[in-house]
């Protein structure tokens, strides 16, 4: 394996380029959380796009047997991701609704959990009816203002991308970078021992 004086200097410059692009694309989202969502929900009506013609491809050519479920998945994969990219604002308020319920029935569930199961301590108890009030209480929060929703999921997003940008950018100021070892730094160890 090279050692860090090794490496050639385009390795950190390009760590600290993506490390500063990370922290000011955090920075970005947490300015305007709905342009983020918005821009995500595009991104991914792209990919499905993408994919939904791929499986029309696969069952116009492909002969077998789940050829018209390809034809079929394929083109109403094509229409939402159509309808997605005409309507980003109410494909990502749809999103966070759902967001919002699948917490309300999370957050339902664990407090039944919480109640029902005595075997359990107190403390386990506690906790897990805690965690269902908050679920319950953040997706009625989300239903009344769906502005919120997005809010809270581009806070979480940007505070990640924000930790991973100052990684980065510490890691190629520092000389340092994350080294995946290979086969052959196996060989070289194991030789290494053998000869001592």
């Amino acid at each position: 394996m090279l050692s860090n004086t090794d490496q050639p200097k385009w390795v950190f410059a390009a760590q600290i380029g993506i490390g500063i692009l990370a922290i000011i694309l955090s920075i970005l989202i947490l300015i305007n959380p709905i342009i983020s969502i918005i821009s995500l929900i595009v991104l991914v009506s792209v990919l499905l796009l993408v994919v939904g013609i791929e499986k029309v491809i696969a069952g116009i050519f492909v002969k077998n047997r789940a050829r018209f479920s390809n034809l079929g998945l394929g083109i109403l994969v094509i229409i939402l991701a159509i309808v997605a990219m005409a309507f980003p604002v109410g494909t990502s308020v749809f999103v966070i609704i759902l967001v919002a319920v699948a917490l309300l029935f999370d957050g339902i569930s664990r407090i039944v959990h919480g109640i029902r199961h005595k075997n359990q301590s107190k403390l386990d108890r506690a906790f897990t009816i805690g965690v269902g009030a908050l679920e319950i209480a953040l997706s009625i929060l989300i239903l009344a203002s769906p502005a919120f929703g997005f809010g809270l999921v581009a806070s979480i997003i940007a505070i990640a991308l924000l930790i991973t940008g100052i990684q980065i950018l510490v890691a190629g100021l520092t000389g340092r970078r994350i080294s995946i070892p290979t086969p052959d730094d196996d060989n070289i160890n194991s030789s290494n021992s053998n000869r001592q």
